[in-house]
């Protein structure tokens, strides 16, 4: 199995956050990446500056015949589309895509760690990976998504209803 994370707290050119990420999804097969299941949305506090607009987070379960490396360079086209402009680290921006997981591979690549290498701190990734695969283990420690996400709570985090 193969899960990403995305998040956003800008509007993009398509409309607010949720409508980008929806877009996004929408648009994922058309770049080899099937999407076969998607969480319920959450809204989180920005990190490090909660002064910044919240986040809209989810994550989808998908399935590709690209490798890692290659998923990687797609999603990161997606963000520039969407408007990304990478400034300061974690500056508010228009979308932000993660590969959380690609089939357990575990790796330390410069450019792509794997497993997401702070997945386990993010109660935004923890908490909707959760609702779509409550027996995801972590490919190094073996802990199970609600064992961690017990670890670092679910403060600040908000179920977005309407994005069902």
């Amino acid at each position: 199995m193969i899960y990403l994370a995305l998040g956003a707290n800008m509007p993009s050119s398509v409309g607010s956050p949720e409508q980008t990420l929806r877009r996004v999804l929408a648009l994922l097969p058309s770049r080899g990446v099937i999407v076969e299941a998607v969480s319920p949305f959450y809204r989180s506090p920005a990190w490090p500056d909660a002064a910044d607009p919240p986040f809209v987070n989810v994550v989808a379960r998908v399935r590709t015949r690209l490798p890692p490396a290659d998923l990687m360079r797609a999603l990161l086209q997606l963000e520039s589309e969407f408007g990304r402009k990478r400034t300061v680290k974690n500056a508010p921006r228009t979308l932000d895509i993660d590969i959380v997981d690609y089939a357990g591979l575990v790796t330390d690549a410069p450019h792509l760690m794997l497993p997401h290498p702070r997945l386990h701190e993010r109660a935004f990734v923890l908490r909707p990976l959760c609702d779509l695969a409550p027996d995801w283990r972590h490919p190094e420690t073996g802990q199970t998504v609600s064992e961690l996400l017990r670890i670092v709570g679910e403060d600040g985090l908000e179920r977005l209803e309407s994005a069902r």
